[in-house]
């Protein structure tokens, strides 16, 4: 059973760097009224290729301490952290969990037209079988996941356009227009900073869903069910800080593509 909780609690949101941003974006568009701690991994980053045992115990000491820091919820804004972590964090908590895979095959089986859909992602994420399995839910989708570990770093440089990632984004995405897949899950949340090369790829007829912007709605879902929407009248103005273990003034400078001026400050926390 969750606990009442404070609304003008912050939600917690973590992930292995900045791509869990592009969630934490979204959050503050549709629920700009909410505060929110934020802390980027990148001393850990990335998670994609590590076992799932070590990433698991990294997402562990993170959520433990959004937890004990008095946020309401915790987002795990992080595909590779959700397929590690979700059904340990939902025992361990009694905060309401958000994950980022869910949201994003619902959507998905909504969108789909022929009914095969194409998932892309870290080399963790695919291989976890997490998408794939919540496909098998749904009889009448066919799904096709294709491992894509160099955007990552790509989008980390820095780097979302140009021959050199179209190319790469080409070779990886061949194996779904073969398989004619109308619909793709951007399966990592760095993904949505690729979106316009990954289109071209796939080309004009293939719907893209954003994980982002699905969990997003997930944690409007959540928090308006439980009552727990932060009240404008009473806290005006919401905090957001946002940390990183790595370097806070690198994570600043990727944070501004993905954040804008959302993000004014990065302090620096601890490696875990």
């Amino acid at each position: 059973m969750v606990k009442q909780l404070d609304p003008s609690a912050p939600i917690g949101v973590f992930d292995s760097g900045v791509g869990g941003l592009t969630v934490a974006r979204a959050i503050v568009d549709q629920l700009p009224h909410e505060s929110m701690i934020y802390i980027g991994d990148t001393a850990n980053s990335p998670y994609g290729p590590k076992p799932i045992g070590q990433v698991r115990e990294l997402a562990t000491r993170i959520a433990d301490e959004l937890v004990e820091r008095g946020c309401k919820m915790i987002v795990i804004a992080c595909n590779t952290a959700t397929a590690a972590f979700l059904r340990d964090a939902r025992e361990r908590y009694d905060v309401p969990v958000v994950q980022v895979i869910l949201p994003a095959v619902r959507r998905a089986v909504a969108t789909t037209r022929n009914g095969k859909i194409g998932v892309i992602g870290t080399v963790g994420t695919i291989n976890s079988g997490a998408y794939q399995d919540l496909f098998e839910a749904s009889p009448s989708v066919e799904c096709f996941a294709q491992a894509c570990p160099r955007f990552v770093d790509f989008v980390e440089r820095g780097i979302t356009s140009g021959r050199q990632i179209l190319g790469v984004a080409e070779a990886y995405l061949a194996p779904l227009q073969d398989a004619g897949v109308d619909t793709l899950v951007l399966g990592c949340t760095h993904y949505p900073l690729l979106s316009g090369v990954i289109q071209l790829a796939m080309g004009p007829n293939v719907t893209l869903v954003s994980s982002a912007e699905e969990t997003a709605k997930d944690v409007l879902r959540v928090l308006s069910e439980s009552d727990m929407l932060a009240d404008p009248t009473v806290h005006p103005a919401p905090t957001r800080t946002f940390e990183s273990t790595g370097d806070p003034e690198l994570f600043a400078q990727l944070s501004t593509r993905f954040l804008g001026p959302h993000v004014t400050q990065v302090d620096s926390h601890p490696k875990m």
